[in-house]
Formats: C-alpha cells, structure tokens, sequence
C-alpha cells in the first residue's frame, strides 16, 4: 500500500503545478509529513489535501486555519 496526498483548490481542481509528489509508508507517516508542510502547500496555493491510501480516498481537509 502506497499512502499520497492529492492537492486541489477549493473548487476541487486538482493543484499540480508548484506541489511536489510524496509517496508513503504508512498512514502516520503521511500525516507527520502534511502536518510539517500544510502552511507551505497552503502559501502555494493549495486549498484542500486528500489522503489517499493507493487510489482510495481515505479523507480530505482544508489547508486554511480557523
């Protein structure tokens, strides 16, 4: 199994350009991953990340605070 983040913006198009591509061993390892980086995706533009475990959408959330 193979744990990714997908990136959109907020109408949920898919945000490729600028982001880069990780891929993951496990569960907790992508979400220690997206908790050191959500400010950064978010300043480049991402609106939401969705947690993929190989192409099943495991959940989705959105990158701004409040």
């Amino acid at each position: 199994m193979v744990w990714t983040w997908r990136y959109e913006k907020a109408d949920g198009t898919e945000q490729t350009s600028g982001v880069g591509h990780e891929e993951f061993a496990g569960q907790g390892d992508a979400e220690t991953w997206i908790g050191e980086t959500w400010k950064q995706l978010a300043e480049d533009g991402v609106d939401n990340a969705v947690l993929l475990e190989d192409d099943r959408v495991i959940y989705s959330m959105s990158l701004h605070e409040g």
